[in-house]
C-alpha cells in the first residue's frame, strides 16, 4: 500500500481560523431543519450588515418564455405586506430591471446599475413604474445575487435592500469590505434551502400520499405497494389520485417528481 506522503506546515502558514461567532453562525445555518429558522436567522445576519429587507426567489419549473406557475415558486421575504402585496401578488416583478438581470446573469450585481440605466434612458415604461414603486417603498440601494444552477429549469435569486437613509455609494463600501463573506452566507442559505422541505398552499401530501408516491418512485407496481401497505389496489390508487390534485399534476410520474423537487420524498418526520 502505497502511503500518502506528509508535509509538515508551520505554524504561520495555517489557514486563520474563523472568528468563533461566524463558525457558530455557520454551523447553526447549515443544521437548521426548517426553512423558518433558516430565513430567521438569515434575515438577522443580513440586517447586522445593514441589509433590513430581503427577498429571495426560487423556480424549478423556468422556461424560455416562463418562470412557471406563480404557485411553484419558493419566495421568502421579510419585506412588509405593503409592499409584497403589490411586488410579488400584482406580480410587478415581471418587469423588474433587477429580475430581469438576474434571470440572465450569474453573480453579483449592485444597485448602481439602475441609475446608469435610467441615465441612459433604457428603461421601458413599465420598468421605469417598478422602480417609481420601489422608490417609494425605500426600496432604493441595495445588492442582488443570482445563483449558479446546473439545470435550464431552475433560477435561484435574493435581492439585499439596505436600510432606508442609505446610498448606493455606502453599500459599495460596505461590499468592498464585506462582500465575500457576504455571498458565502447567501450562498451557504440557498444551497441549504435546497435540501429543505418546502410545500406551496395546498399542496401538502398525506402520510399515505406520500408513502404511496414513494414506492412509485421505488418502481413498485400498484399490486406491490397494495401488498407492501396494507391496502387494496382501489385505496392504493386514491392516495395517488389525491396526489396528483394536490400537487396539481396530470400523472403520478409528474407527481413524484414535483414531491422529490419539494423535498416532500423520503423525509424523516422530526
Amino acid at each position: 500500500m502505497t502511503e500518502c506522503a506528509t508535509e509538515t506546515i508551520a505554524p504561520r502558514d495555517l489557514p486563520r481560523p474563523l472568528e468563533a461567532r461566524d463558525r457558530a453562525y455557520l454551523i447553526d445555518l447549515t443544521n437548521a431543519d426548517t426553512i423558518e429558522t433558516l430565513w430567521a436567522m438569515h434575515c438577522a445576519r443580513m440586517a447586522e450588515y445593514g441589509f433590513d429587507r430581503l427577498l429571495y426567489g426560487f423556480t424549478r419549473f423556468r422556461t424560455p418564455t416562463s418562470l412557471g406557475d406563480p404557485a411553484d415558486f419558493l419566495m421568502l421575504t421579510n419585506h412588509d405586506a405593503t409592499y409584497t402585496d403589490t411586488f410579488v401578488g400584482k406580480r410587478l416583478y415581471h418587469h423588474a430591471p433587477m429580475v430581469r438581470w438576474a434571470l440572465e446573469h450569474e453573480g453579483v450585481c449592485s444597485w448602481r446599475v439602475l441609475s446608469d440605466m435610467r441615465q441612459s434612458g433604457i428603461l421601458t415604461a413599465a420598468e421605469q413604474r417598478v422602480i417609481d414603486f420601489n422608490l417609494s417603498h425605500g426600496v432604493e440601494a441595495g445588492y442582488s445575487i443570482s445563483f449558479r444552477s446546473v439545470s435550464s429549469r431552475a433560477k435561484g435569486a435574493i435581492a439585499l435592500t439596505a436600510a432606508g437613509g442609505t446610498s448606493q455609494d455606502e453599500v459599495d463600501r460596505l461590499w468592498e469590505e464585506h462582500g465575500d463573506d457576504i455571498v458565502l452566507m447567501n450562498n451557504l442559505v440557498h444551497l441549504k434551502i435546497l435540501t429543505l422541505p418546502y410545500v406551496p398552499a395546498n399542496q401538502s401530501l398525506t402520510r399515505r400520499q406520500r408513502e404511496a408516491l414513494e414506492w412509485v418512485g421505488d418502481g413498485k407496481t400498484m399490486a406491490d405497494i397494495a401488498q407492501i401497505m396494507g391496502l387494496t389496489q382501489a385505496t392504493i390508487e386514491k392516495h395517488l389520485r389525491l396526489a396528483r390534485e394536490a400537487l396539481n399534476v396530470d400523472t403520478t410520474a409528474q407527481a413524484v417528481l414535483k414531491a422529490a423537487f419539494q423535498n416532500q420524498m423520503f423525509k424523516v418526520d422530526l
